[in-house]
């Protein structure tokens, strides 16, 4: 016969243990927070305020006019200007800017003849031909970006003419790099080595050195020579190997089954790895210093998996979160590594266009080391 007493003791038993622990009670609280806080506050598919660049070759009251009334439309942010189209073109590539606003220097003409803005033709004009007022290049590896920008293609301009629209004929063209057929699977399968190698790399050492003490194997270790820096190596050198394997799936059954191939070098993409790989392994290790058995290990896992998710840009664009979302996901390794894998994979960027991203993950995996090297104590307790 089943005892109540009996059940009432465990159940306040498995309270009391819940409550003395911690990191978990904190868990059960701070993880629908997070979720809630993201998904109701960072999380925006309607993408604005898109970094873009500007290439007047007019440089004309009109071209001026023309630049504020897309930049009152609140979808692109004009943070650059540039002399030639070939230097727009480079900083879209190294992702400085995600599109370039070219407007040509006969833009008054194209507006007078172009039938979207106004009059089919000025006095006394006799081509009819219309042409596109100006271009838009941009980045066409993710699909929501290149989504807003191509919603500018018919954009009215009527308020330049002060005249009525007669067609709608496209006000200005649209040309899309690295991705033109507009597949959301070249966006998602380099994305995917990142949060992939998030979940395993940090999954898998922050539950090294506990796994240690858990098994006992501690003790021997205490009775060696080895210093905590040469155990922390020592432990994240085989997963750098398990991580590039990985990679190599990942990009392999990319290229078998979605077609996603690249031109980059080889040895860029396996340098750049080699940094976010380190990088992640070091934040397992610090997340092992800290807690005290596996299974705090995993809920600290989930704890920075959820974010990495959500705040790198893998999901959503990094431009349509706000200010303080952008801060926190900048704090995050996998947000600078999928900057770069992308440019890397997608635009054939070199490692000097990389370079800001590649040295926060250096100066990351050196602080990671440092503190783990530091919070580890070859002690049973």
């Amino acid at each position: 016969m089943i005892s109540y007493r009996h059940i009432l003791a465990i159940i306040r038993k498995e309270l009391l243990q819940l409550r003395r622990d911690r990191l978990t009670f904190g868990m059960i609280v701070m993880i629908p927070l997070i979720q809630l806080v993201l998904f109701g506050y960072a999380i925006n598919t309607e993408v604005r305020h898109i970094p873009a660049a500007i290439v007047d070759q007019s440089n004309t009251d009109v071209s001026r006019a023309l630049v504020q009334m897309v930049e009152a439309t609140q979808v692109v942010r004009f943070e650059s200007r540039f002399a030639t189209v070939a230097e727009a073109e480079g900083a879209i590539m190294r992702a400085e800017v995600r599109a370039a606003f070219i407007i040509p220097k006969d833009v008054s003409q194209r507006l007078v003849r172009n039938p979207a803005v106004g009059a089919r033709f000025s006095q006394g004009a006799t081509d009819t031909t219309a042409r596109p007022v100006a271009q838009w290049i941009a980045d066409g590896s993710d699909t929501l970006v290149a989504g807003a920008i191509r919603s500018l293609r018919t954009m009215p301009l009527e308020a330049l003419l002060r005249q009525p629209s007669t067609r709608p004929t496209p006000t200005f063209e649209v040309a899309l790099f690295y991705n033109p057929e507009q597949r959301t699977v070249v966006n998602i399968v380099p994305g995917l080595v990142g949060i992939i190698l998030t979940m395993t790399m940090i999954m898998f050492t922050a539950a090294a050195i506990v796994r240690e003490s858990e098994r006992g194997n501690m003790e021997m270790l205490i009775a060696t020579p080895i210093r905590p820096l040469e155990l922390m190596i020592g432990k994240i050198v085989p997963f750098v190997g398990i991580g590039l394997i990985q990679v190599t799936i990942i990009l392999g059954l990319g290229w078998a089954l979605f077609s996603v191939t690249t031109t980059a070098s080889v040895w860029t993409l396996l340098v750049v790895t080699l940094l976010f790989i380190i990088a992640s392994l070091s934040l397992g290790l610090v997340i092992s210093t800290i807690a005290k058995n596996q299974l705090q290990a995993m809920q600290m896992t989930i704890f920075v998996l959820l974010p990495s998710i959500l705040l790198s840009g893998f999901m959503f664009p990094y431009e349509g979160m706000p200010e303080g979302a952008q801060r926190l996901a900048d704090l995050l390794p996998v947000t600078h590594f999928l900057r770069i894998i992308r440019g890397v994979f997608l635009r054939d960027a070199g490692l000097a266009d990389v370079l800001p991203d590649a040295a926060w993950l250096i100066g990351f995996a050196v602080l990671g080391m440092t503190i783990a090297s530091l919070r580890f104590r070859k002690r049973l307790d």
